[in-house]
């Protein structure tokens, strides 16, 4: 895949924040290889594995969000999009713009008495091991959901005049075509040589 270029100190944070989230699965899989190991080999299994897993999972998920909105492969219609005018396009893009500000409006609104409220009183998990998933997960759903409308109007001002690239069906197809122009070359050139094999016989 090729990232979209990093353009301006939003782009830069988000896409570094992201960057760390994505060695966060490789400590999942350690975590959970560790459990396995405890578990069947010793016979003495963790009391912190699955719910550190959960931990990081959740961090996981929510800067995935924010790194598709960086890299500006959240869902859009590009059979409709790339056929209006480009006055049209603008006009999505602010209403898409709108729309995702007044739901992170809407939820910061509503979650954020409950997420403080979480983070001061260091809300626990209540199990054996009982880490401050509330405490910690609560907040940052409202500081990832923050930083996405940051790049959401990053987004708007640095495409505002950008060329529009055309979208194909083929840029949904990994095709090597250098490869199957280079099988095509040898296919033909193995027909030309059992050509002159038959003519020569």
């Amino acid at each position: 895949m090729v990232e979209h270029e990093r353009t301006g100190p939003i782009d830069l944070f988000n896409w570094t924040l992201s960057r760390i989230a994505m060695v966060l699965p490789v400590v999942i899989v350690v975590v959970m290889s560790i459990e396995v190991l405890m578990r069947y080999i010793f016979a003495s299994p963790t009391l912190w594995a699955n719910e550190l897993s959960l931990w990081i999972a959740g961090a996981v998920y929510l800067l995935a969000g924010l790194y598709a909105m960086q890299q500006r492969s959240h869902i859009r219609i590009t059979l409709i999009y790339d056929a209006v005018p480009k006055w049209l396009r603008h006009t999505f893009d602010i209403i898409s713009l709108a729309m995702l500000l007044i739901f992170v409006f809407a939820v910061i609104w509503g979650g954020f008495g409950e997420a403080m409220a979480k983070l001061m009183r260091w809300e626990r998990f209540g199990t054996a091991w009982d880490p401050p998933l509330p405490a910690t997960i609560k907040p940052l759903i409202l500081c990832v959901l923050v930083l996405t409308a940051l790049q959401a109007i990053s987004n708007l001002f640095t495409d505002w005049n950008r060329t529009e690239a055309a979208h194909s069906p083929l840029d949904e197809i990994d095709i090597d075509v250098e490869a199957l122009r280079k099988i095509e070359e040898e296919l033909e050139a193995r027909d030309a040589a059992s050509y002159k094999r038959g003519e020569a016989q």
